[in-house]
């Protein structure tokens, strides 16, 4: 089988859907069948292009002629607009395998601009509807393709993302003090001012003990860190940093003594998951996907509620009894999850 897959996105400074395809890169040659395959990769390292504009519509749709696959797996949701175009006037059709990671813009269209709305519907229900597959990192956006766009289940597959932590060997970043740790963009559905309104009450309800007082109980000394934002700055207690490579994310996280993530809309959500890898206790949002993927082995909350979350991390952070446990059953949670079980699948799901 000639499999072609689609690489546009730049791997270099990998977040959500750069991390995803990286893994799926770095893991499928470890998959059994792999060899029993010829693989294509169309990226921009060896499709060469002079112009910032039209790689994905003129460059790749000739790749794609000139070079055929039998099937053309997409992880990132991204293909070319006169792609089923031209294959069918050319009596050449290759499958078309997509990753749709969220609806993100569907569940939760107040927090998107009316164009930049008007532009995700219009591609990712294109994707859809011109996909012979599907596949969904959650269950969750399965049940939105089909609320949303009318797919036919039939075609989606659900296939969790993993986790894998790297060695890593810089050296420990110089943050003094404890401090609860959030790490994802800025997105208003990522709910950044409401975490930073809940820590606000956790500090004007349990400030830190004064230097006679030392050991009190109840009280909270933390800082608050919020990681990957595309700004800098600091405020009274509250860090704020811009991108971190992968050596200073899991620096962060391993150093962190709660990890906060009360996002209002998530397609799947690997931070959270990245947190319970290194043992880190986690406090997220009450929403679907996140009691798919983490279940009991963190403490979920009403994103809207602002003094849940500052007494969910209060009791975190307070109870060692209740750390211990969340920390037991994240460590439990995320076998669950590997890079290798979703390359596998996914390699499975192309060749049906």
């Amino acid at each position: 089988m000639r499999i072609g897959i689609q690489v546009s996105s730049d791997l270099g400074k990998r977040t959500g859907v750069e991390e995803y395809v990286y893994q799926i890169l770095k893991h499928l040659p470890m998959v059994d069948d792999y060899k029993n395959h010829q693989f294509f990769l169309y990226s921009r390292d060896n499709l060469k292009w002079p112009f910032e504009w039209g790689w994905t519509q003129i460059r790749l749709s000739w790749e794609i002629l000139k070079n055929k696959p039998d099937i053309l797996f997409v992880p990132a949701h991204t293909f070319p607009i006169i792609y089923p175009a031209l294959i069918y006037k050319c009596r050449v059709h290759p499958k078309l395998v997509v990753t749709i990671q969220g609806l993100e813009f569907e569940a939760a269209p107040k927090m998107y601009g009316w164009l930049k709305r008007k532009f995700l519907r219009f591609l990712t229900k294109r994707n859809a509807k011109k996909a012979d597959k599907i596949i969904v990192p959650s269950q969750t956006t399965k049940d939105d393709l089909i609320k949303y766009y009318k797919i036919n289940p039939d075609k989606i597959f659900v296939i969790h993302h993993g986790v894998d932590k790297p060695a890593c060997n810089a050296s420990r970043l110089a943050m003094a003090g404890r401090y609860i740790l959030y790490l994802g963009s800025g997105h208003k559905r990522k709910n950044i001012d409401g975490i930073i309104t809940a820590f606000e009450l956790l500090k004007e309800k349990y400030p830190p003990a004064s230097p006679a007082k030392r050991g009190g109980r109840g009280k909270i000394p933390h800082k608050l860190i919020l990681a990957g934002l595309r700004q800098d700055g600091k405020r009274e207690d509250i860090i704020f940093m811009s991108y971190v490579d992968e050596s200073q994310k899991w620096q962060l996280l391993e150093n962190s003594d709660v990890f906060v993530y009360p996002s209002f809309y998530e397609g799947f959500g690997m931070p959270v998951l990245e947190a319970q890898k290194v043992g880190v206790p986690v406090v997220a949002s009450n929403i679907s996907v996140f009691r798919e993927i983490l279940g009991n082995s963190a403490l979920l909350v009403n994103p809207e509620n602002f003094e849940e979350i500052s007494e969910a991390i209060y009791k975190v952070l307070s109870n060692k009894q209740l750390r211990n446990e969340l920390i037991k059953k994240g460590q439990e949670n995320i076998k669950r999850f590997s890079w290798l079980k979703c390359a596998r699948q996914t390699l499975k799901v192309i060749n049906l």
